[in-house]
């Protein structure tokens, strides 16, 4: 039975001309409405019109890519690496590609959304970068999403995310081994004679968090480590003000810490801040780590030691498999490692 802009605006509990107005863009529409009609969109799997059918496996020139937080540069550079790959010409008739980035803020809700738009305007790719989110529910939804999206001809990449569950949709996934190098760089405390570490985590619900502090952790029972990780980890988002927030109720549970490890560099900022302010000096008294390498943590004073994760390598090839002009990796799926780097903020104590 096909669907109609009757059934969406009757799903949506609108008017026709509004769905209308929604799907066409030219006229302004309140932000919870025009959710509404998106979903009811996406529920009934509508098409523009009965003969958009027939053109629901054509696509466009138009690659969508997802990211988080646009202004965090883990997501900056794995976008700006992914457009760069994609902006020569290559698309349709040898035009040129025009990439849209669609910044979901970590919402569920508008990962979904986004998906929804973009297989309206039949994307040629959508890339997806950054963490999952780990709720039974959502992965479901995403799943039969990007199957749709990938069964109009879309191509769909994972950069710096797990494999989909259950799902055969993604063209490529290249999925950061997180687990180990947070296993690593806690490692390399441990060697330095570092026992009591602190771990400044991310949201308890990202799958980033979890292999970091999986890895952490494992180092950790290794050596032997003692049972109480659980009040020496504080979860907050990826900033630096969660950083320095967590750092303050890290030493207030524990003021016998001799390191922190942060869940990114940003957030390792902010623990550096933190620490500062209540007058320990930075690797004398107390070690920071963090995690990323992002562009700024060489400069920070001392030089953080970190994780480097090669984002604008992974964000090109994301773009490269996005237009085709690489083979997906055996399998779809490619692990990218992970490098410790040495610097000035981790030392003592080897007492």
């Amino acid at each position: 039975m096909t669907v109609t802009l009757a059934d969406v605006a009757a799903l949506a509990q609108v008017s026709p001309a509004t769905v209308s107005r929604v799907l066409n863009g030219n006229y302004p529409v309140a932000a919870a409405t025009r959710e509404r009609v998106l979903r009811a969109v996406d529920d009934l799997d509508y098409v523009l019109n009965g003969p958009a059918s027939s053109l629901a496996a054509a696509t466009s020139d138009l690659v969508g890519i997802l990211v988080n937080d646009i202004a965090d540069p883990f997501f900056g550079i794995m976008a700006g690496a992914v457009q760069s790959e994609i902006g020569g010409p290559g698309g349709r008739a040898g035009g040129e590609r025009m990439a849209v980035v669609c910044n979901t803020g970590g919402s569920p809700e508008r990962e979904l959304t986004y998906l929804t738009l973009l297989q309206r305007q039949r994307a040629a790719a959508v890339v997806l970068t950054g963490g999952a989110l780990e709720d039974p529910g959502h992965a479901a939804a995403m799943s039969a999403k990007l199957a749709r999206l990938a069964d109009a001809g879309t191509r769909i990449v994972l950069c710096g995310r797990p494999p989909l569950v259950d799902s055969d949709a993604a063209t490529a996934t290249l999925t950061f081994d997180n687990r180990n190098g947070g296993r690593r760089l806690t490692e390399h405390l441990l060697n330095l004679g570092h026992r009591r570490i602190g771990y400044v985590a991310g949201p308890r619900e990202r799958t980033t968090t979890r292999h970091r502090l999986e890895g952490h952790r494992d180092a950790l029972a290794a050596a032997g480590g003692k049972g109480d990780q659980d009040e020496l980890t504080v979860h907050g988002p990826y900033t630096r003000q969660s950083g320095y927030e967590a750092t303050l109720e890290l030493l207030r549970r524990s003021p016998d810490l001799t390191a922190i490890v942060a869940a990114n560099d940003t957030v390792a900022l902010g623990a550096a801040a933190a620490l500062r302010e209540r007058g320990l000096r930075i690797p004398e008294d107390i070690s920071v780590a963090g995690f990323d390498d992002l562009p700024f943590s060489v400069d920070a004073v001392p030089a953080l030691t970190t994780v480097r994760l090669p984002l604008h390598e992974a964000g090109a090839r994301a773009g490269r498999l996005a237009t085709g002009a690489e083979a997906p990796p055996p399998g779809g799926v490619a692990t990218i490692g992970a490098e410790l780097m040495v610097r000035g903020s981790t030392a003592p104590p080897c007492r």
